[in-house]
């Protein structure tokens, strides 16, 4: 995996013409193909940083936008074209948006009104062709809105960009599998987001009102929370009614964006369709209460709301559909022999063959420390958690080729990977095996030796402490 890239460097018939934008995720490349094809389109490369240190959820993130992306078409998601191993070197190319960012106009809010509409109107278009393609963003902010560039020069329709915290219905979801905490831009993320439900499409609608009361009054109605703590706060604190900060708010627009702003899903807009029609066309929209509020709730009323928060957990209603049944093949990567590898392997081929649909969850654990600093990279400079989830996708290389020989034509993929960084090994995989759900878990046991013996080997303590079947393989490929 090189690490660097630089100017007219080709990256598998990809010339990088450009630095395109540096960030602290990701590094974006303006490339063109060194076998230009017929009809030549303006190309990116999204490269992620993988130079150790970084955020777990960011290297899972760039895989679940490889997943993603490929899914996905129309006017309103830039065009996929290839993507990048992390065997070699991870990427994504896709088309190049030309036009303005959708940040650049939050500089100059609070807006005209109609100019608020407008937008507002593009943005819930956007994503109502997102929702029928069975994808919830999770991440709508002002930069991952973009606006495609008409023939002469005039701003065309929305586009979403971005997909590293989004849910697929029909793909596993390896954000909600791997971690605990909430996932988005702490501005915007919804009331669900914050109870760490993943599958709702009425939370991009509730992003989008914070960004519709962002460009009418000039504010966030949250403001801009560094804590779980802090984001718990819109679950039972309204903010203050737009048009308390703006005298001339229309009322059909303050109506529209506090609809988008209620905390129980079931009360704001159910699809962004609707929501797109209301901008169109506010003589049509229908009043309530919501629109004549001046404040931000009564002490009473939050009182309430703070009570009802604390005893209501939210289902999400996205409509999954049912679910398949998950093996976990948990590898050690770090400390176990060929052999054992082998056996392990072996047993998750069997169990994959076993029954249509199975899906087989790859795991290691990249072991931390308890106290004191952790050493995230190796010798070389690389980071250790990619080094891992490399490691995992070539012992599995054998399953994958086993899988697509299965799958027939069934696009989800069969095969995920996964790597935890945890001190104790054995809660790790205990704990995700509760949290999804797991049905049947394969590892390897080692040869004992007297410390095994006295502390309980891994192997030991999830079979004693799974909720599901535990099947220990040693290198002789003999089950248990």
């Amino acid at each position: 995996m090189p690490s660097s890239l630089e100017v007219g460097e080709v990256v598998d018939g990809f010339r990088l013409d450009a630095l395109a934008h540096r960030g602290g995720m990701a590094t974006l490349w303006r490339v063109s193909r060194v076998e230009p094809a017929e009809a030549a389109l303006p190309m990116l490369m999204k490269v992620p940083r993988l130079r150790g240190g970084e955020d777990p959820a960011a290297i899972v993130g760039f895989e679940v936008e490889q997943m993603i992306m490929p899914a996905l078409a129309g006017p309103h998601v830039p065009r996929f074209i290839a993507k990048g191993d992390f065997t070699r070197l991870p990427y994504i190319v896709m088309e190049r948006i030309d036009g303005p960012s959708l940040r650049e106009r939050f500089d100059a809010a609070p807006l005209p009104i109609d100019e608020v509409a407008r937008i507002g109107a593009k943005v819930a278009t956007a994503l109502h062709d997102l929702h029928r393609q069975r994808v919830v963003h999770l991440d709508v902010k002002p930069s991952n809105v973009m606006f495609r560039r008409l023939a002469d020069g005039s701003e065309g329709d929305a586009v979403l960009i971005d997909f590293g915290l989004s849910h697929h219905e029909l793909l596993p979801d390896l954000l909600e599998e791997e971690f605990e905490l909430p996932m988005g831009t702490s501005p915007y993320m919804s009331p669900e987001q914050v109870r760490f439900v993943r599958n709702d499409p009425r939370s991009d609608l509730f992003s989008t009102g914070v960004m519709l009361y962002h460009l009418t009054t000039g504010v966030r109605p949250f403001g801009m929370p560094s804590s779980v703590r802090g984001l718990r706060r819109r679950l039972y604190r309204e903010p203050v009614a737009p048009r308390g900060l703006r005298a001339d708010c229309p009322p059909w627009l303050q109506e529209i964006i506090l609809h988008c702003l209620e905390v129980r899903p079931e009360r704001r807009y159910q699809a962004a369709g609707p929501l797109a029609l209301d901008l169109l066309h506010p003589d049509q929209v229908a009043l309530t209460g919501r629109a004549s509020r001046s404040g931000g709730g009564g002490a009473l009323a939050t009182a309430k709301r703070w009570f009802a928060s604390l005893a209501e957990r939210s289902a999400g209603v996205a409509g999954a559909s049912a679910r398949s049944p998950i093996v976990l093949a948990a590898v050690d990567l770090q400390g176990a022999e060929p052999a054992l590898l082998e056996s392990v392997r072996e047993a998750a081929l069997r169990l994959l063959k076993s029954a249509p649909g199975v899906r087989l969850a790859c795991l290691t654990v990249m072991r931390t420390n308890r106290i004191g600093m952790d050493e995230l990279l190796e010798a070389d400079g690389t980071s250790r958690h990619v080094k891992l989830l490399v490691g995992l996708r070539h012992w599995a290389r054998p399953l994958l080729q086993a899988a697509d020989s299965m799958r027939g034509n069934d696009a989800a993929p069969r095969i995920t990977f996964h790597v935890l960084e945890a001190p104790d090994p054995a809660t790790a995989l205990v704990e995700y095996a509760r949290r999804n759900h797991v049905d049947q878990i394969v590892l390897g046991a080692r040869s004992s030796g007297r410390l095994r013996r006295h502390l309980g080997s891994v192997s030991a303590r999830v079979a004693g402490e799974a909720d599901c079947t535990v099947i220990v393989v040693r290198a002789a490929a003999r089950e248990r």
